[in-house]
């Protein structure tokens, strides 16, 4: 076998299984999670797992996509409430809202709309790459995260001296 063939068998092989890895839908059966209720869809953030998890966390938040001014702004009126998978030690939330929209009220020059993305107020979770978080949220909304990560540097707080 010449040496272009072996390299290229081995490239094929690395993109094979790079692309099986990334094939896998879930991690666990989302199965056992608990259909969503009428009006409802259920929504899956996975992440890869990391030699680092605990370095790291995940915000999320749920929003729609609104037609409004571009000078004020806007924000998702809602709640996020975290359940318990019973008899699995797993946890769910679901999106709770009335639909209604806060605002500052300052006057636009123009009233120019745009097509923003409203959300809720952001919801803090471990960083977990061996389990998926599930969101149970209201059909016409959707789910936006973001991933912190831990610098590896750690500061000192300065002392405040009192007399």
């Amino acid at each position: 076998m010449s040496k272009q063939t072996g390299l290229f068998f081995i490239v094929f092989l690395c993109l094979n299984t790079v692309a099986m890895a990334q094939s896998s839908v879930s991690k666990i059966d989302l199965s056992i999670y608990p259909e969503p209720e009428k009006g409802y869809k259920q929504m899956v953030i996975e992440v890869p797992h990391s030699d680092n998890d605990a370095a790291k966390k995940i915000e999320f938040t749920v929003g729609k996509w609104m037609q409004l001014d571009e000078c004020n702004k806007h924000g998702l009126q809602g709640i996020i409430e975290q359940k318990d998978l019973e008899g699995w030690g797993y946890s769910y939330y679901i999106f709770k809202s009335d639909g209604n929209v806060m605002s500052t009220q300052m006057a636009c020059p123009g009233n120019t709309k745009v097509n923003q993305f409203i959300t809720s107020q952001p919801e803090m979770t471990r960083y977990n790459g061996k389990l998926p978080i599930v969101i149970y949220i209201p059909e016409e909304y959707d789910v936006q995260f973001k991933i912190y990560k831990a610098e590896a540097d750690t500061y000192r707080a300065s002392e405040v001296k009192h007399k």
